[in-house]
């Protein structure tokens, strides 16, 4: 057979021109044999020992609460983010962590670094070696899977998918098809040993897993770590969890030491002064199960310009627009003809719509020049026709504000929090009473 090294398109004779992919002389001779494997024997449901389906702890809670409470064996889970935003880092530390709790060794494949330089890091991150913790400087797949047998790896971290190679194929380094019969048979040991091993890949310049689109079919788990370089704060989101939710996130902050947790990330993500200043309005969010007190913050400001500046960092630019549309039907405030910029302090992403209400009284506030008081949280869907709307789990969100020191939250209309005593709660049913409320 030959076989395209850019594409993986498969001619029975040699062809000058790959087909699929248009390349000139890429196709390359490949021996394939075809070998008769035992096939898998069914097993009713009952019979399946949960057992295997036990988690594991990796001693790093941001990151287990992101899994889903922790490790499975035999999972596949895959890592990706920009270059130099912490992946190698962050998974050397939970190889170093792990290795600490695990009797077996736990190793560390590197296709890009050599063991010194990896060593230089451990020393920047002050870590301790523990003697589980095995470094392979390698990129051969079939040398890779033989280590992973020979050691008895309890984890395994292969840094990164797209160095690694299938034999035969060392001329096509992070070639799609390539990076695809790597992952597969990783994915196959990881099964076979019953290990948990992780695959640190690239990301494309519009933010997708760089490969075929099958690796994100084959791992059971696939983590992006985000975050912008402006900022020191890491978000780890889950965007397919075969094992839990992806709706959890994990908050880190990257200093001299590596990936530090964040364990309230409430209090990270709200530094406010004794006055507060308009525009500024604090929102209780919520990540998965997790409620999280953000600072938003609005500036309205005119503008000679005939075509006004419209900015929104961390909330969505479209949801903002539409906020906009609806203060201007139901509050009649001109704000079209001025510019508008949206942020969420700390660098923290929110998708949530419980947060429209508080874009828009920040708006307001802004454009009125009437600062919120500051004990004050917000929290509330908005509609087009200006309605209030209920938001799930609200006790738990006013319950993180009580504990910060929070004494009035405004709400959506009919919602029972009886027992809740510890916040003053203000009902209103559109975004008029909620002005009104807050007299802006």
């Amino acid at each position: 057979m030959y076989r395209c090294r850019d594409c993986g398109y498969r001619a029975l004779k040699w062809l000058g021109r790959c087909p699929q992919c248009g390349t000139w002389e890429s196709l390359v001779e490949v021996s394939e044999t075809l070998s008769a494997r035992p096939t898998a024997v069914p097993q009713a449901l009952a019979d399946i020992p949960i057992s295997d389906a036990q988690r594991v702890t990796t001693g790093i809670a941001e990151f287990d609460r992101v899994l889903g409470g922790g490790l499975v064996a035999g999972s596949v889970l895959l890592v990706g983010g920009e270059p130099g935003i912490g992946k190698s880092t962050l998974l050397f530390q939970v190889a170093a962590q792990f290795a600490r709790l695990s009797a077996a060794p736990v190793l560390y494949v590197s296709g890009e670094e050599a063991p010194a330089q990896i060593k230089l890091r451990a020393d920047r991150l002050r870590l301790d070696f523990p003697s589980p913790l095995l470094i392979l400087h390698e990129q051969n797949l079939s040398a890779i899977c033989e280590q992973i047998v020979q050691t008895k790896a309890a984890l395994v971290v292969i840094d990164s998918i797209q160095t690694v190679f299938p034999e035969g194929l060392g001329e096509s380094i992070g070639m799609p098809h390539q990076v695809g019969q790597a992952a597969f048979a990783l994915n196959q040991i990881a099964k076979a040993q019953k290990i948990p091993i992780f695959l640190i890949g690239h990301i494309t310049k519009s933010g997708d897993f760089a490969g075929p689109k099958a690796i994100e079919h084959l791992v059971d788990v696939a983590l992006y770590l985000e975050g912008g370089r402006e900022s020191d704060v890491r978000i780890l989101r889950a965007v397919k969890n075969r094992y839990g939710s992806t709706e959890e996130i994990g908050v880190f902050q990257m200093r001299a030491e590596g990936l530090v947790e964040i364990a309230n990330p409430s209090q990270f993500f709200i530094e406010r002064h004794e006055t507060v200043p308009p525009g500024s309005v604090i929102v209780p969010s919520l990540e998965g199960t997790r409620p999280i007190l953000i600072e938003i913050q609005a500036l309205v400001a005119p503008t000679n310009s005939s075509y006004p500046q419209r900015r929104a960092m961390g909330v969505d630019f479209n949801r903002v627009a539409l906020l906009l549309a609806v203060i201007e039907k139901h509050l009649g405030a001109q704000i079209s003809r001025e510019d508008v910029y949206v942020n969420v302090a700390g660098g923290l992403s929110v998708r949530e719509t419980a947060t429209d209400l508080g874009i828009a009284l920040a708006l307001v506030s802004s454009f009125k020049n009437r600062a919120i008081e500051g004990r004050t949280v917000v929290v509330g869907e908005l509609g087009l026709a200006g309605e209030v709307r209920r938001v799930k789990r609200l006790k738990e969100r006013l319950t993180e504000a009580a504990k910060l020191g929070y004494e009035r939250a405004v709400i959506p209309k009919g919602e029972r929090l009886h027992e809740l005593v510890e916040l003053e709660t203000i009902a209103v049913r559109n975004l008029r009473e909620a002005v009104e409320a807050l007299d802006l």
